[in-house]
């Protein structure tokens, strides 16, 4: 359910906190998949032009793909892009409605945080560990999990009220903004 976005009820340097804080974040994503579209092209023009092949492409792309699903994961959520089931508190009052998204943000909120600490110990488990192309700390990938949950707890805590009241913000493109 998508819908207009309401005027922030915050003002001042919170609100340019988190406009900055959704620009980083947005940036970040686009940053990346154009990393990856441009890698993966290079890459298969090389294969199929020059019979050779990039061989670290394949493993940047995938650790892209996991910091994109981690960083984007937040950017949906203020959206209102994730899969919901959302007939049973469509039938209920609306001070019902309302208590029972609280519960789902707190459900939401506690789940990240586990995800969170849970996210940096297996980064530090795995740490010691080198990827098999780039020898690069295997520990790196994993970094995606705590720090995308972290990323969308913080999302979830500055629109709390707005995913309480299902009023989902349609985020504008940064390339787009000035027009």
């Amino acid at each position: 359910m998508l819908s207009t976005p309401a005027p922030s009820p915050r003002s001042g340097a919170l609100a340019l906190l988190e406009h900055a804080f959704v620009r980083l974040n947005q940036w970040l994503v686009i940053g990346l998949m154009a990393s990856m579209a441009v890698l993966v092209f290079v890459n298969v023009v090389m294969r199929y032009l020059f019979n050779q092949s990039i061989v670290w492409v394949e493993e940047v792309t995938q650790y892209e793909m996991i910091w994109v699903a981690y960083l984007g994961a937040g950017l949906a959520l203020r959206e209102g892009r994730h899969v919901a089931v959302d007939t049973l508190q469509d039938w209920l009052p609306a001070l019902s409605r309302r208590a029972l998204r609280n519960l789902l943000a707190v459900a939401i909120a506690v789940f990240l945080a586990a995800l969170v600490v849970l996210g940096i110990q297996i980064a530090m488990f795995t740490w010691d560990q080198e990827t098999p192309v780039l020898n690069v700390p295997s520990g790196l990938p994993y970094l995606a999990v705590p720090l995308g949950a972290a990323a969308m707890l913080l999302h979830l805590v500055l629109f709390w009220r707005q995913f309480v009241e299902r009023r989902f913000e349609e985020i504008q493109d940064p390339a787009f903004e000035g027009e």
